[in-house]
Parts: structure tokens; C-alpha cells; sequence
């Protein structure tokens, strides 16, 4: 089991890719395929559990005692991050819906595939995985207020709170509980470490397959938004080189340690395109534009993220000499 877990986390990129280009293909011979849309949040509720099984859930009280990294982490993404995109923002067209899409997605945090690439690129995962739940509540808080600084108020009343509760309860909430029963089950019955060897080796399908149904869902709907999808490349492309170096520079300001810096700099540049996206479904007038938008920064942060695992470790390697 180990070596399968191990094969596909040091291969996932291209396995997201082929889901993509399999999705892809899908769509374009099976229009119907948009019809997969309310498979999406049970898939990413699978993912979830799977990815919160990897850690052990008994050491996560630990991790929170990291003040120096959940403070980090905590300014990063919501003092930080915020000011970078607004800055961004001006750059791109004037025209409302896409600068709220650009902005549904740079404002919300990772909380799923990021403490995989994290771990990849020799962070403090484990502390990571356990910001995972303080970091959705916040996103899902204070969304809508940066949204009314930014955008205006019209913009803002476009996202209600209630899905962003829906998505706490049903991708956090649900999935941990699970989680820690599982490992509950695993330490104390040979039939429940079974299971957990078997559900160890899934979180990179389970990803897949949630990039898999998010694109082929989408994409029939695409084609009149590509134009607007390629416009916002630029704006995704420069937070993709700006973000892991904001995170990081925070992160050594409040003297984290060098793996805490690592996993601060992959959140500040990995961002929630999976989860916000039904969210983005649900936005009156939001389709096609809107998931079109989102799934280009998914596009470009997967390619960023190949790029990340190798760089950021040096980054740091060269940064921490000098008294992490």
C-alpha cells in the first residue's frame, strides 16, 4: 500500500492533468456530461476524508499550539493575500462578474490538495491539515466582507452565507468526524486498519476524480466564456509568482520555522477553485462565466504547483540558513 500511496503522490500532477484532458475529451463527445454538476460536492466530501485520514487526528491539538505558524498562516492569507489581490484586481478588465470571479477564488485559501503538495515540497503538512478547518470558517466569514470593500455591496449580496455553511458541515465537519473514526477503528480492530491502508492510497484519485467531474461539468458550458477565462490568465499568473514569496516572507517575519514557512508559502499560493466553485454555480447570472474563470486558475496553479515543489524547498534551504 505504501508503495502504491507513494507512486501516485510523487506522479499526481500529471494524473490531475489526464483527469482534466479525459474530462475534457468527455464533454466534447458527451455534452450531457453537465449533467455530473451535482456529483461534484459528494466527491469532494470523499476527498476530504481521505485527505484528513493521512494525518494522525490526535497530534492536530498539537499542531494548533504552533502559534507562530497559525498566526503566520492567519496574516497571510487574510491580512497579506487580500492586499495583493486587490492590488491585481486593477489590472484586469473592468467588468464586474470577472472581477468577482478572480476574486471568489484568490480570496479563499486551500483546504484540500495543498497539504499533499505541502508535504511534496518538505512543509509542516501536518500543521497545515489542521488549520484546514479555522481556515474555511474565516474564508467563509470574511468573503463576503472583502468582496463589499473591493467590489461593492451589489457584489457582495451575490454570496450568501448559507452554502458556505453547507460546505463547513459537509466538507469539514462530516468528513473529520469519519476520519477520526476511522483511525479510532484502525488502532484497535485488523478490520478497520485494513480499511486504512485502502482509504491511504485514495487521496490522489479521489482528486482526480473531483477534477474530472468539475471540468467535464463545466466545460460544455464554457466556449461563449473563453474569452473572459483567458483574460483573467495574466492575473492568475502573476499571484501564482508573487503569493509563495508573500507567504514566505511572512512567515519568516513572525520567525516561523522552516517547514511552517514552506507550508505557509504553498497556502498563500494554492487556492479553494474546487470548493468555491459550486458556490460560484449558485451565483444568479454566474454561469458559464464564473466556473469558466475559476477553472483557468486551477489550470495555472496546477502547472504552478509542479514548479513550487522544487523551488520552494531551495527557497527555504537558502533563507533558513540564516536562523530559522
Amino acid at each position: 500500500m505504501d508503495t502504491s500511496r507513494s507512486f501516485l503522490e510523487n506522479r499526481q500532477v500529471w494524473i490531475y492533468f489526464a483527469a482534466i484532458l479525459l474530462a475534457v475529451a468527455a464533454s466534447s463527445a458527451i455534452p450531457a456530461t453537465t449533467a455530473l454538476e451535482p456529483s461534484i460536492n459528494p466527491a469532494l466530501a470523499f476527498m476530504l476524508f481521505v485527505t484528513f485520514l493521512q494525518v494522525p487526528l490526535v497530534e492536530l491539538a498539537a499542531a494548533f499550539r504552533n502559534g507562530r505558524f497559525l498566526t503566520a498562516l492567519l496574516v497571510t492569507n487574510f491580512i497579506a493575500v487580500p492586499m495583493l489581490v486587490v492590488g491585481l484586481i486593477w489590472f484586469a478588465p473592468d467588468e464586474p462578474m470577472l472581477r468577482l470571479a478572480i476574486m471568489l477564488v484568490l480570496l479563499t485559501p486551500c483546504i484540500d490538495y495543498v497539504v499533499t503538495f505541502t508535504h511534496l515540497g518538505q512543509g509542516d503538512a501536518r500543521s497545515l491539515l489542521a488549520s484546514t478547518p479555522i481556515l474555511l470558517l474565516l474564508q467563509m466569514l470574511l468573503l463576503p466582507v472583502y468582496l463589499g470593500l473591493f467590489l461593492g455591496d451589489d457584489a457582495a449580496n451575490l454570496v450568501q452565507p448559507e452554502p458556505f455553511l453547507h460546505a463547513f458541515v459537509w466538507l469539514i465537519a462530516v468528513p473529520l468526524l469519519l476520519a477520526a473514526l476511522v483511525q479510532y477503528a484502525s488502532a484497535r480492530f485488523p478490520a478497520g486498519r485494513k480499511l486504512f491502508d485502502i482509504l491511504g492510497v485514495l487521496p490522489v484519485p479521489a482528486t482526480a476524480l473531483v477534477l474530472f467531474l468539475v471540468i467535464a461539468a463545466v466545460m460544455p458550458q464554457i466556449g461563449e466564456a473563453s474569452s473572459a477565462a483567458l483574460s483573467a490568465a495574466p492575473i492568475y499568473i502573476a499571484y501564482a509568482v508573487i503569493a509563495p514569496v508573500l507567504g514566505w516572507l511572512v512567515a519568516r517575519a513572525f520567525r516561523a520555522e522552516t517547514g511552517a514557512a514552506r507550508a505557509v508559502a504553498f497556502s498563500a499560493a494554492t487556492r479553494n477553485s474546487l470548493v468555491v466553485l459550486p458556490l460560484a454555480f449558485a451565483i444568479p447570472g454566474g454561469i458559464p462565466l464564473l466556473p469558466a474563470i475559476i477553472v483557468m486558475q486551477t489550470i495555472i496553479e496546477l502547472i504552478s504547483e509542479l514548479i513550487y515543489i522544487r523551488v520552494i524547498p531551495r527557497f527555504s534551504r537558502k533563507r533558513g540558513s540564516k536562523g530559522a
